[in-house]
């Protein structure tokens, strides 16, 4: 079957789940669109939603897509005040019911949104709703909510079904300037916009600004029954996916969630939660108050994701390119140390990564190349994760040891190709993601 033919029949399924479910349950805004009059609910910065405990079989909050908050974005000081903004993001996990988190981090002022839906695409990549998942958003009960200045909020649930691998469109209309905007470059993904009050809109006709940031939305959780939780991936460009082929998911995170769709082990259906951000480093802040380093946005963007079980790290190697370059191998994996001390603290196993090849690039030398070395020495040592993952080993060129093999090679000489991001899907055992008791190391 073709992908579009076989997605059109998934939309269609879609639709008439929707149809069913309406008549049996009422949801906290039946009509979609209009919500509780009044002013708008004021969100106090929540910090996260708490893991939920609940077991799979009685049904239970697992994030089913999730990014990163990078920075505010450049050229938009006030926001996009009159415009609704569309974000395409791909689900790992299906479920029954959805909420949408939502991100001020990095504003300097409130935030008010003045609509938010969501709803499943009728086809990949398309900024048109399949019919009959358009659903409005609340928060509290409103419609609108004002999100202050470093601020971030969860939306109340919607019932929808929600198919895992599958498209969905979550919406925000801003109907004043905001200040910055809090973004994820380098999504890797066509998202759209449009001018006026059109996050209802099911036939997207009007979103023909096509843009590749995700913007504001920062999270999507199901209730479901299905899954037993959720597996983080806290990494670089490389989790975050910048050479993968755009709207074809396929990163690393994608492709392993693919792995555990069809693994037939019901203790391995895990949401998988990308937390990538290019430029990523262990142990320093990126330039002009953005990219948050690794230890600074560990409990934000991994710890306090919604059912995680299991923390997967793919950092460092930026600390070794990057300038300054003063950063030393015992630095790094001490940096590395902590965020496995703070995961086991919340009851994590943290599985980690080498560090990957990098012979060719821009900002190798043989000083780098000799910190990679020593770092990745302690990790397979087994002295700084759970487990390891060894990447370095699954996309090396046998030939050259210190590059990724060509046909791994997006072209820089650091980043994978869509090969290279399957190669390390592959590399994963899958049976060392379903968490429990973290071990001591």
């Amino acid at each position: 079957m073709a992908r579009s033919s076989g997605y059109a029949l998934l939309a269609g399924i879609v639709a008439l789940a929707a149809v069913i479910s309406a008549a049996i349950f009422v949801t906290a805004d039946r009509t979609g669109a209009s919500g509780r009059s009044g002013g708008p609910v004021v969100a106090a910065g929540l910090p996260g939603v708490p893991n939920q405990a609940a077991p799979a079989a009685s049904g239970s909050w697992v994030g089913t897509w999730s990014t990163s908050p990078v920075g505010g974005e450049p050229n938009a000081p006030d926001g996009y005040a009159g415009w609704s903004i569309r974000n395409v993001v791909h689900t790992s996990v299906g479920g029954t019911s959805a909420r949408v988190h939502l991100s001020n981090l990095f504003g300097r002022t409130p935030l008010q949104i003045g609509r938010a839906t969501v709803a499943v695409a009728a086809a990949p990549g398309s900024p048109a709703a399949a019919g009959g998942t358009m659903r409005s958003l609340t928060f509290g009960g409103r419609t609108q909510v004002r999100i202050p200045a470093g601020g971030s909020v969860v939306s109340d649930p919607v019932q929808l079904a929600v198919p895992q691998a599958a498209d969905l469109l979550v919406t925000t209309y801003t109907p004043q300037a905001s200040g910055p905007v809090t973004y994820h470059p380098r999504a890797q993904q066509t998202s759209f916009m449009a001018f006026g009050e059109r996050a209802a809109r099911s036939d997207g006709a009007a979103y023909t600004t096509r843009t590749p940031y995700w913007r504001y939305v920062t999270g999507v959780d199901v209730f479901t029954r299905q899954a037993a939780g959720s597996v983080v991936l806290f990494g670089d460009s490389i989790t975050d996916g910048i050479t993968a082929t755009p709207g074809a998911n396929h990163r690393w995170p994608d492709r392993l969630a693919t792995r555990l769709r069809g693994s037939g082990d019901r203790g391995l259906r895990l949401g998988v939660l990308n937390q990538g951000i290019s430029g990523n480093r262990v142990l320093r802040d990126g330039e002009y108050g953005g990219n948050p380093s690794g230890l600074s946005r560990l409990e934000r963007d991994a710890l306090s994701q919604t059912g995680v079980r299991t923390l997967v790290v793919e950092l460092g190697i930026n600390d070794v390119l990057r300038p300054p370059q003063r950063t030393g191998a015992q630095e790094i994996v001490s940096g590395l140390r902590e965020i496995v001390a703070r995961g086991h603290e919340r009851g994590l196993r943290v599985l980690g990564a080498t560090l990957t090849p990098c012979g060719g690039h821009a900002g190798y030398n043989t000083h780098s190349e000799a910190v990679r070395q020593q770092v990745n020495a302690a990790i397979r040592a087994g002295t700084v994760f759970d487990e390891v993952i060894d990447f370095d080993r699954a996309l090396r060129d046998p030939n050259r040891p210190s590059a990724l093999l060509p046909a791994y090679d997006s072209g820089d000489h650091l980043h994978p190709s869509d090969a290279g991001f399957l190669r390390m899907a592959e590399t994963v055992k899958l049976s060392l993601l379903k968490g429990g008791v973290a071990a001591k190391v």
